[in-house]
């Protein structure tokens, strides 16, 4: 398998705790792969030390002046890796719940399966023990919303964790900025036709990280975007 360039971003918002442990980490895992691996932290407007702490590591910060969401900051790195001409980018959540082997693992995966947008799922492994009941039926409802509203079933729709081709960093683009992005991508790819699949993925749950992240009143707000996307779409 030759080498490939992998751009890992990083969307953070706040989390000036724990991200320099979160990067660290990636960083020494990331070394002992094959594949050129370089993260680009998205400081998402934070108001703490994110920024600071991110640029200890040496890393690549990109700056939002203003908060703009999970999938505003998602969107900026995955426009920088098409400016830098990555040939797969990858998605990882800033609270220190993802595993970056799996990120490895993922890239041999995309590179195997000709995906164009691979989703780590937390739903089709043990991980899915550790999860609280009330987030496995939001996690569960908000996929089945996904699949009536547009047509693809995954698992988890929901996960920040995410692998992208070369063709899916230049062609995917979504309209919402915020948690809902997540399911508005998986629509965006089927309509490219672009070649979507799911992994494994394990998760690490410390208190912290069970505190970040959607909890099921934002899947109500999420819900409703995406039906007002969709009616605007098929009326519109």
């Amino acid at each position: 398998m030759s080498k490939r360039r992998v751009a890992v971003i990083i969307p953070a918002f706040n989390e000036g705790r724990v991200i320099h442990d979160v990067i660290t980490r990636a960083l020494a895992i990331f070394k002992k792969s094959p594949h050129s691996i370089d993260i680009i932290l998205v400081n998402d407007g934070s108001t703490d030390n994110t920024s600071v702490e991110s640029k200890k590591t040496g890393v690549v910060v990109i700056d939002h002046i203003l908060n703009s969401g999970a999938g505003g900051a998602t969107a900026t790195g995955l426009s920088y890796a098409n400016q830098n001409n990555y040939d797969i980018a990858a998605t990882m959540d800033a609270d220190g719940q993802h595993d970056p082997r799996d990120i490895v693992r993922g890239i041999d995966e995309i590179i195997q399966s000709k995906s164009d947008l691979l989703i780590g799922s937390r739903l089709i492994d043990t991980s899915i023990e550790h999860m609280s009941a009330l987030k496995r039926v939001g996690n569960w409802g908000l996929s089945a919303v996904t699949m009536m509203l547009f047509g693809v079933y995954t698992t988890d729709s929901q996960s920040g964790m995410r692998l992208y081709s070369q063709k899916a960093i230049k062609q995917l683009r979504w309209k919402t900025s915020g948690y809902e992005f997540c399911s508005e991508m998986i629509w965006r790819a089927k309509q490219l036709g672009l070649v979507i699949k799911e992994y494994p993925i394990t998760v690490i749950y410390t208190e912290y990280s069970k505190s970040k992240g959607q909890n099921n009143w934002n899947g109500v707000n999420i819900l409703k975007s995406l039906l007002k996307r969709r009616i605007a779409e098929l009326f519109g």
